[in-house]
C-alpha cells in the first residue's frame, strides 16, 4: 500500500530525463549512463533538494495526514498539494463560494465534472466554474483544503446557496447527495431557484 501511496503522489514535473548516448557498449553500461543522467536532472526548481527529498517529504506529508485520521484518498490530496499557507487558501475557497449563487470546483477532464456541467445545463442554472486544473499547482491545495472542509475530496465540488451539496452522483450525506440524487428527488430544481441560480 505504502509503495502504491508513493506512486500515487510523486509530482514528477519537474523530472525530465536527457536521452540515452549511444556511445557506451552493452546493456549494462547504457543503464548506468542513463540512470546517472537521470539522477542529473532530478533535482527540484530549488537546486538544493535532490529527487529523493522531494519523494522523501511527499511521502512524510502522506503519513502525517493519515496519522491525523484523513482516509487514503483525503491524504493523497494532502500530499501533492505540498507546501501551502492553509488559511490563504481557505480564504479563497470561501471567496469563490460566495462568487455565485451556484459554485461548482471542476477538473476539466473529468468525466463527473462533465456530467455535472452537462445536467446544470440541461437544468438551465447559471453558476461559476473554478478550475483545479488550470494551473495544477494552484488548484492542488484548493483541492486539499475542500476535501478537509467537506470531507471529501473528489470533484466535482458543488456548493449552492453557499453550502456544500455533493458532486455529481455523491457525497457526504443525507444533506449533500450530489445533484443526480437531487434532481431524482425533486430537490435541484427547488434549491436552485430559492438561491437565484435557476430562472422561475
Amino acid at each position: 500500500a505504502a509503495l502504491v501511496a508513493l506512486c500515487l503522489i510523486l509530482d514528477c514535473s519537474s523530472f525530465s530525463p536527457a536521452p540515452i548516448s549511444t556511445t557506451h557498449i552493452g546493456p549494462n553500461n547504457q543503464l548506468l549512463h542513463r540512470s546517472s543522467q537521470l539522477a542529473s536532472t532530478a533535482a527540484t526548481d530549488d537546486g538544493d533538494a535532490s529527487f529523493l527529498d522531494k519523494v522523501t517529504k511527499t511521502y512524510e506529508t502522506f503519513q502525517k495526514a493519515r496519522s491525523d485520521g484523513y482516509d487514503f484518498k483525503q491524504s493523497t490530496a494532502i500530499a501533492i498539494a505540498g507546501e501551502y499557507d492553509a488559511d490563504a487558501i481557505k480564504a479563497e475557497i470561501e471567496e469563490q463560494i460566495n462568487s455565485a449563487p451556484c459554485v461548482m470546483f471542476t477538473w476539466e477532464a473529468s468525466p463527473a465534472c462533465k456530467k455535472a456541467i452537462k445536467y446544470l445545463d440541461v437544468a438551465g442554472a447559471k453558476y461559476n466554474v473554478v478550475r483545479l486544473d488550470d494551473p495544477w499547482e494552484s488548484g492542488n491545495p484548493i483541492r486539499a483544503e475542500l476535501g478537509k472542509k467537506v470531507g471529501r475530496s473528489s470533484v466535482p465540488c458543488i456548493f449552492i446557496g453557499g453550502e456544500y451539496v455533493g458532486g455529481f452522483d455523491g457525497g457526504v450525506g443525507d444533506e449533500s447527495p450530489g445533484i443526480l440524487d437531487m434532481a431524482f428527488k425533486g430537490t435541484l430544481r427547488e434549491k436552485l431557484m430559492a438561491v437565484g441560480a435557476l430562472d422561475a
